[in-house]
């Protein structure tokens, strides 16, 4: 799905991510992994448009669903604790990006890494389907939803 799996940065490869089955619900979302077993991210999605720019040294994890928002792509960006295996194992993707550097990991959505953040930047009428993004560090866990130029805040 748009990630190659053709080099390595220290011990980690980047992994071309599996379809998985996904549920939006109102109290969050679910992924289901290819190995039966699930995640739930809390909360409903903060809605922004363009792209997201996440805290310093958070782990970033990007959802991108398909037309029906049954399935979807999850792709874990500049993980290097996860082993390759247990990536595989599940069908998550992963992409390392250097400093200063852009990727495309899905057709209408690109990562890029300005020092210890990462951006994820989204065209949804490109991309076909939602696109979600999540957050995470020791302190807090935060998830945005980019949605088209036009969506204004509490013009729903």
């Amino acid at each position: 799905m748009g990630v190659s799996n053709t080099y390595s940065m220290g011990m980690r490869s980047e992994i071309s991510p599996d379809t998985l089955q996904i549920a939006l619900e109102p109290e969050g979302i679910e992924v289901e992994y290819t190995d039966d077993r699930s995640v739930f991210y809390h909360g409903v999605p903060e809605k922004t448009s363009g792209s997201v720019l996440a805290p310093p040294g958070a782990q970033v994890h990007v959802l991108i669903t398909d037309p029906t928002e049954t399935e979807g792509a999850m792709i874990y960006v500049n993980d290097r604790k996860t082993a390759d295996e247990i990536l595989r194992g599940t069908g998550v993707g992963r992409v390392l990006v250097e400093t200063d550097e852009e990727t495309s990991i899905f057709p209408g959505v690109t990562v890029r890494r300005s020092g210890y953040r990462i951006e994820v930047a989204s065209d949804p009428e490109i991309a076909r389907g939602r696109v979600f993004v999540f957050a995470e560090d020791e302190r807090s866990e935060r998830s945005w939803e980019i949605v088209a130029e036009e969506y204004t805040p509490g013009h729903e």
